[in-house]
């Protein structure tokens, strides 16, 4: 997004070479490509792309003209669960933050982030703002002042209109970023300046609940944090099985994901409500997360190494950007418009916006990524 959205990264995640920097030559990365890792990034984009279609109201009930328990009567109690996947992008970004940082320099560190990140999302920022400032587009393009500012990424904490839904995630994910390359790769990566980054970023971010200060809140997220450290805990896992306390790091930050997803996403049972989400159907998602996670820093999921999950990788990214807005308008345009029907159209709109996402993949980032990260390389020598 990460996930995020890795953050959420477009490509598939394998360990990045040997040990570079400050990091010490007995901590050697394990080299295997982790492309199960790729196919359960593209699932949590789907779980939440579910969601967005038909697993809640807003604007996507215009899109299909009613809502979607409407359109979709018994599959929209299930799929308003697939919000759960920005979770599931969070556990997978630390995991990965955390093995692409190891070794490498903060200058490195920033221009890989910031390369994997951008193209893609400023592509995805003008190209929305586009297509809803053409007439026969229903939605309201935000003013172009906002549609300036969302190309850098500050648009939440400045109050402005969102060109892309997602794109609060995105904002969990830098600030993610800037905490981690603060504290860990600008003094250098070891396994004990993460384990130490883990349990203080923990506690500091419970005391920023206790506190009720909003800027500790901003700074330290201490809703999204548990996904987070889980995720760099099941990175240490991934380097040494054995290792007690990266499980420990692993098992508090489940206990504390589970308490957040449910006091966040709990939604009672009653005529007003959109769709009743079970407590326990929550912790069950969660902890799915975390084990597919676990599975995959274990080298359980090794044996499914298929050339296709690199591309389910590559395009999870772009697609996870332009799904929700451009959903609508597919949606609208298939549904309302040509009279298609509801899961037709559901199967349709998301082969449309895999489709695109290839594309802003094969023209935008293949092109782009490695020129903008060899630019801020060379700039931070």
């Amino acid at each position: 997004m990460t996930t995020t959205p890795r953050g959420p990264a477009a490509r598939s995640a394998p360990p990045e070479g040997g040990l570079q920097g400050r990091a010490p030559a007995s901590a050697a990365r394990p080299k295997v490509r982790l492309r199960a890792l790729d196919g359960l990034r593209l699932l949590a984009a789907l779980m939440v792309a579910g969601y967005h279609y038909g697993g809640r109201g807003g604007e996507i009930t215009t899109a299909w003209g009613s809502s979607p328990a409407t359109q979709f009567p018994t599959a929209h109690t299930w799929l308003a669960y697939g919000c759960l996947g920005v979770q599931v992008f969070f556990v997978i970004s630390g995991f990965v933050i955390c093995m692409s940082g190891w070794g490498r320099t903060p200058s490195a560190f920033f221009a890989s982030r910031a390369s994997r990140l951008m193209p893609a999302y400023w592509a995805a920022v003008v190209l929305v703002t586009v297509v809803f400032a053409l007439p026969m587009v229903a939605y309201e393009a935000v003013s172009p002042s906002d549609a300036l500012l969302n190309l850098t990424l500050l648009q939440q904490p400045l109050g402005a209109d969102r060109v892309l839904g997602v794109c609060w995630t995105l904002w969990a994910e830098v600030r993610f970023y800037a905490l981690f390359a603060l504290c860990v790769v600008l003094p250098g990566v070891n396994r004990r300046r993460v384990v130490l980054f883990c349990a203080g970023w923990t506690l500091a971010a419970a005391l920023a609940q206790a506190s009720g200060e909003p800027f500790l809140d901003v700074l330290l997220m201490p809703q999204y944090a548990p996904y987070f450290i889980g995720g760099m805990g099941l990175y240490l896992v991934h380097r040494d099985r054995r290792d007690a306390l990266a499980w420990g790091i692993v098992a508090v930050s489940w206990l504390l994901g589970q308490h957040y997803a449910v006091a966040e996403l709990w939604r009672p049972d009653g005529p007003d409500a959109f769709s009743y989400r079970s407590s326990a159907v929550i912790i069950l998602i969660v902890t799915a997360g975390f084990a597919a996670v676990a599975a995959v820093a274990l080298g359980a999921l090794n044996r499914i190494d298929r050339p296709w999950l690199t591309v389910a990788g590559a395009l999870t990214y772009p697609f996870y950007l332009v799904h929700e807005h451009l959903g609508w308008v597919v949606v609208g345009g298939l549904h309302r418009g040509l009279g298609v029907p509801s899961w037709a159209t559901f199967a349709l709109t998301l082969a449309v916006m895999l489709g695109l996402a290839w594309l802003l993949h094969r023209y935008v980032e293949r092109r782009f990524t490695p020129l903008l990260r060899k630019a801020l390389a060379g700039r931070s020598r």
